[in-house]
Parts: structure tokens; sequence; C-alpha cells
């Protein structure tokens, strides 16, 4: 039986997301951030920028989407949590894009969401055929190291490590540490300088 936490693809419609430097402060504002759980941050996604008007989460055509196309640097700013949680909780599973801010990427690898990158052109040539057709499914395929779409393919890389925790289902940590409270409870015990607490 596979491990259910086996992440080799992900397919979905994709979300345009155009420019550099988006920071978790536009992904997520800081005000939401006091909250006691993440459950209800999805609604307040892009808060600010979709104030403003005509945001990518706000069109019709984009609803549903679930893999973030963005340019370089996406993620950047504070190392907030909540930023990938508040996207994931929109409803997005995976993300490619020019760039991620590293403290960014790693919170979603720690997620169970991949974070794949593509070149300059091929992201461009990505966003235009995404905008074109929003119905399209684009894939992420994490084995053969490729983004696909209706209209093509290009490469996209993701470090060995984070590539081999996805295939391997080993990115959950948590999950792993609860699995394993037996052998935790037995080595505790075996422990002499934990006798008696």
């Amino acid at each position: 039986m596979e491990n259910s936490s086996v992440i080799k693809r992900i397919t979905g419609r994709g979300v345009v997301v155009r420019g550099a430097d988006i920071d978790t402060d536009r992904i997520i504002p800081a005000r939401f951030l006091r909250t006691v759980t993440f459950e209800n941050l999805g609604a307040h996604a892009f808060e600010d920028d979709r104030a403003a008007g005509d945001h990518p989460f706000d069109q019709a055509r984009f609803q549903g989407a679930s893999i973030l196309l963005a340019n370089a640097n996406f993620g950047c700013g504070s190392s907030r949590e909540h930023a990938p949680q508040a996207l994931m909780r929109w409803g997005i599973k995976g993300f490619v894009a020019e760039s991620f801010a590293e403290i960014f990427f790693g919170n979603c690898i720690a997620m169970g969401l991949p974070c794949v990158r593509v070149a300059a052109e091929d992201m461009q040539a990505l966003m235009d055929a995404v905008e074109s057709d929003p119905a399209q499914e684009v894939a992420i395929d994490l084995e053969a190291r490729q983004v696909s779409w209706a209209g093509g393919q290009v490469a996209a890389d993701i470090a060995d490590g984070p590539r081999e925790q996805f295939l391997k289902g080993s990115w959950d940590s948590l999950g792993q540490l609860l699995d394993a409270g037996d052998q935790i409870e037995s080595t505790t015990r075996r422990l002499p300088y934990v006798a008696g607490f």
C-alpha cells in the first residue's frame, strides 16, 4: 500500500498572480495573525490587494483554481506560516513561480504544498496560456520535474531533498512523529533521566 503522504503530481486549474516580490504581508495582512487557528484565513488571502478591486482571487474565471502561478521571489518578507496556510485554505495545493522566498518555501514543504521553479520566459508563456484559457488543467509533475498545460510543458526545478520528501511521503514530520508514538513512549521509558516524570 502506498503512503498516503506521497505526492508525485498535482493537477488543477491555475490562478495567475502577477508581480515580483509579493510578500507575506500582502498574502495575509498582519491584522489576521491574531487568530488562534488557521481555519478562516483563506477568506482573507490577499485581503488588502483584493480591496483595490479586480484581484485574480476574486475573478470568476479563477474560482476553484488550485495551482498558484507567480513571478520572482514569491512569499518574501516575514516568516509567517499564516501565508501558506491562508493560500491552502483558499484552495491552493501547489505553486509554480520563477523563485520563492526560502522561509515561505520551507513552510509550504512542511504543509505538503509543492513549490516548483520555472524560467521567467516559461512562466510568461504559462501565465499567458492560463489567462487565455483558465479552464485548462495545469499539472506539476514532481517525478518528471515538469509543469504542463494544454499548450505545452516546461522544465520545473525543485531541490532534491524536498522532491524526495514528496515522492517518499516523508514531508509530514508531525505526522511521522504522531505515528511513532509507541516507539517514543518505549524510548522514553528506557531513558534514566526521564524516570519519575
